[in-house]
Parts: structure tokens; sequence; C-alpha cells
């Protein structure tokens, strides 16, 4: 990206609690502008969009001119054009990494990345590193549970790891099983004693599963000293907590980081101790929540954004971002729902609804805050389901599944779909994973467990209990439907190939 001034990545890291929110406004907005004007010229692809929608670049100087500045997205600008006319200069003759996106909302799109990329996540891994709150002079093994193959999560977190590591001469192993769950357990067993600390980087539901697995297997992470990194989706605080305790994790603040990624443009936005806090605040206080959230009725996640790198927006609701790479992106609508806001006015918000923000940071002992600006994004409407006109999204099932009564059967992952009867009649059906070696009769009986109980009950009847509770149209439907509200629940297996193929993403709706 064009700046005024390239920093390394130590003094951007310092930056990060140093720099006031006025300071972060300026330059990302100087730096948004810069890099539109150079795409305006360099890029065949944006310079012919432009000319399109009767856009002067010459005349855009101000940051409300930018505003005027036409979105792209994927299918209206990407896919428009030949794949060297959107790289700079109008070629590939460079050295790129491809990755693609998941296809899930569509054809995958293959994008080059530069080795900038790399290295703009490496910052935020540095960050992380940096904020370790174990006492030791061992060295750190972090374990990539990422997908390897064509995704971006498992080989960007190696680089970025690696890039850390050697720029600031941590002593970090890395190994990449991926979505090998037998050797992620292996790795736990055999080679994470030998260090200090144990990073485990996944998706929320493969990290889940290595854990319960593992401890299943007898591995004693609380003598591993873990850390987690996850990405690709919103998990509630009540799930970073089942993680924590199962783990024995020190500090909830340092030593769990949820990154904001994309195969667009890599890591764009992560968990600071300063946004955990928030968010943490906002799920105590419905009128927090609102205040910062507006009536959204998702868990949204939360994260801080480093504006020398990129730069968010959100006109009506829809994250917008600026940022460099092969392919450089202008005001690109990624495709999620949400907000930004400023350090300062996320603090004034807390305020005003009578939190004394500096007692709260003192009480969690995070240390300096962080005041870069915040992004909030929460899953699109396409990855929900419908029962009778209103939306029902996974996280709420997620979340009773992390029930007492449940978690000590279920794995956590589901896949679930609105189906009709022979009737026509609509009912939600939701597949559930059973975990290894618990089995169940044809109705849903536990096999071979003492004091057998009905599990298939048990299920039907906490999620819709926590439907009703946390879902005030699902409550008024059921009172109108009775029975037939009741979702349709059916077990599976530990990985059985129709929903719950190892190796993959868990897709959470069926359409």
């Amino acid at each position: 990206m064009t700046a005024k001034k390239d920093y390394s990545a130590e003094q951007i890291i310092k930056f990060f609690s140093e720099k006031d929110s006025k300071w972060w406004e300026k330059e990302g907005q100087a730096r948004a502008l810069a890099l539109f004007h150079d795409a305006a010229v360099r890029v065949p692809a944006y310079k012919d969009f432009l000319k399109k929608n009767k856009i002067n670049h010459t005349k855009i100087t101000t940051w409300e001119d930018f505003q005027s500045v036409p979105l792209t997205s994927k299918k209206d600008y990407l896919k428009k054009y030949p794949l060297e006319q959107l790289c700079w200069d109008g070629n590939l003759n460079k050295p790129l990494v491809f990755t693609a996106t998941s296809g899930s909302t569509g054809e995958p799109f293959y994008f080059p990345r530069t080795e900038g990329v790399d290295k703009n996540a490496a910052i935020i891994h540095e960050f992380f590193l940096l904020n370790n709150t174990y006492n030791t002079k061992k060295p750190t093994l972090v374990i990539v549970a990422f997908g390897m193959g064509i995704w971006i999560g498992g080989l960007i977190t190696y680089k970025a790891f690696e890039i850390a590591a050697q720029r600031a001469g941590y002593p970090v192993s890395i190994i990449t099983p991926g979505l090998n769950k037998k050797e992620v357990l292996n790795a736990l067993e055999k080679i994470a004693p030998n260090y200090g600390q144990v990073i485990l980087a996944g998706y929320p539901p493969m990290v889940k599963d290595i854990i319960d697995e593992g401890i299943a297997q007898g591995i004693d992470f609380k003598k591993l000293n873990m850390r987690l990194v996850t990405a690709a989706e919103a998990y509630t605080e009540n799930f970073r907590d089942y993680l924590i305790e199962k783990t024995g994790i020190k500090n909830l603040f340092h030593d769990v980081m949820s990154i904001y990624g994309s195969a667009d443009i890599g890591a764009m936005a992560f968990e600071t101790p300063t946004a955990i806090l928030m968010r943490r605040l906002a799920m105590r206080k419905r009128e927090l929540f609102e205040n910062i959230f507006s009536e959204i009725k998702k868990t949204p996640t939360l994260v801080q954004y480093n504006p020398l790198q990129i730069l968010f927006e959100a006109p009506k609701g829809e994250v917008v971002l600026t940022g460099d790479s092969a392919i450089p992106l202008i005001r690109y609508a990624i495709g999620d729902n949400g907000g930004v806001a400023g350090y300062d006015a996320l603090v004034g918000r807390v305020e005003k609804e009578g939190i004394d923000w500096g007692k709260e940071v003192k009480k969690a002992k995070i240390g300096s805050t962080q005041k870069l600006p915040f992004v909030y994004v929460y899953e699109r409407n396409d990855f929900s389901t419908t029962l009778y006109g209103l939306q029902i999204y996974p996280e709420t099932i997620r979340e009773a599944l992390l029930k007492d009564c449940l978690n000590n059967h279920v794995t956590g992952k589901f896949s679930m779909a609105t189906s009709f009867d022979g009737e026509q009649n609509q009912y939600l059906e939701i597949n559930i994973e059973l975990k290894k070696g618990i089995t169940v009769d044809k109705n849903g009986a536990v096999v071979c467990k003492e004091g057998e109980e009905d599990l298939m009950q048990t299920v039907t009847k906490e999620i819709t209990e926590f439907l009703k509770a946390k879902n005030a149209e699902f409550n008024e439907l059921s009172k109108n439907l009775k029975e037939r509200a009741t979702p349709k629940i059916v077990l599976w297996p530990a990985e059985h190939p129709t929903h719950f193929k190892p190796g993959t993403k868990q897709k959470w709706i069926q359409k």
C-alpha cells in the first residue's frame, strides 16, 4: 500500500497502545486515498471500472469525496475482468501465492497474494506472541490445525508465525497437521510436552473437537500451557469459557485470539485484550450490547484492525474494506454485515451505560489498552435457515449443545435445514454428531452407559427450550404451533460422512 511513511513491525505493535483514535483515523484515511489513486492509474480493471462509473480519480481529494466512489465486490468487479487486469500494472510477473474462497456462497474465486499480506498477518501473530502470560524460557510449539490445502487459513498462519518468529528471534517451532485430527493429537501427546507453551490454531469446532478428544485420551492440557488462535467463525463468550475451563488457560484476554480473515486479503482484523473485554462487557449488559451492536440478534465478532494495513467502512451496515495485495481492493464489499467505530467512541458508549472503563481495565488486568479502531461482523443471512419465516441461526444451537447435560455426549457439531413432512408442513431438522464411543439405539437411548438415558429426548428438550429463551419469534411460534415447532433431532455417529466428514470445515446449514 502506498504510505506516507513505512514503520517496522516493532514500531507498529507499539503504536497499538501509544497512538490515539484521531491518529489512527487520519493515517488510515490518508493511506486508503493514496491506494485508491495508485489503483486508478496502475490497475487496468479498476481504471476501467471508474471510467464506466464516471469517476475521475483526480477529483477525489478528501475523505468525503471518497464516499462517492462506488463499491466493488466479487460479483460486480472481480468476476467481470481477467485476472491479470485486476492486478497491479496488469500482469502476474511477480512472486505470488494463490488461495481460494471456500465456495460456500457460490463458485470459488482464486486470489493471488503478495508477501506483504503475509507480513501484515505476521504483525498480528507477533502481537499475540508478545502478550504471552506464561513465564517460561522454554520454546513455543505452534500446531496449525487449519486446512492446509487451497484455503488460506493454514498457509497464512504458518507463514505469519514463521515470519514473526524469525524477525524477533522467538524460539518457535511449527507443525502443520492441518485438519488431520489424529496427527494433531499425536503432536499434543508426543511433541508438546517438550515445550514451554503450546499454541493451537484452528477453526473453533475443530479446536473444541481436539480438546474434547484429547482429554478423553488422557492428554493433560493444563500441563501444556495452552494458548488458542481461531478464525473463520464467530463464537460466544460461553464457548470461550468452555475452552478455557477444559484447557486451564490462565488468562482469557491474552491467551485466546480470534482473527477476522479472508482469502480475499488475508488477516484483516484480530481480537486484542481490549476487544475481548469490550465484548464481554457488552454480553453482560443488554443496553450496552444494543448501544454498540444495534439490535442484531446474533453474536458478533468484535475485533480491532490496523489502519496502516487496511481500512474498514460500514455504509448501511455492509462491511467494506480498502487494502492492498496482488489485487488491490478499493471500497470492497466483502459480504459481511456489521459496523465500525473508533476506540474513543466505544469507550464513550461503555461509560454512557454507567460502566467505569478504567476500573474494568484494571480489574481484568489487561495492562495497556489497544486504541485501534474496531470492526464488528456477524453472519450473513445466507448462514441461517428459516422456520415459518423466522431466522434460526447456528449460534443458538451451538450454545445449547455446550450445556453440561449434553456436552459429554455430543461434539458440538451439527447441520440444520428447513424440511417438509408428507403433508408439506415445515419443520426444523438438526443433525447432531455424537462423540466417539457414544452410540444410541433406534430410540435415541445411550447404549452401554450406566443409567441409560434417552439422549434424543434430552437433546430435543434442551434445544427447544434454548430456542424459546434466545429467540422471541420462535417462542411465539411455539405457542401457536405447539409440538410442530419442536425441531426434529437426528443423532449421527462421530465423523459420519453424511454430515460430519473428517478433514473438512463443518457446514452448519444445509441448503
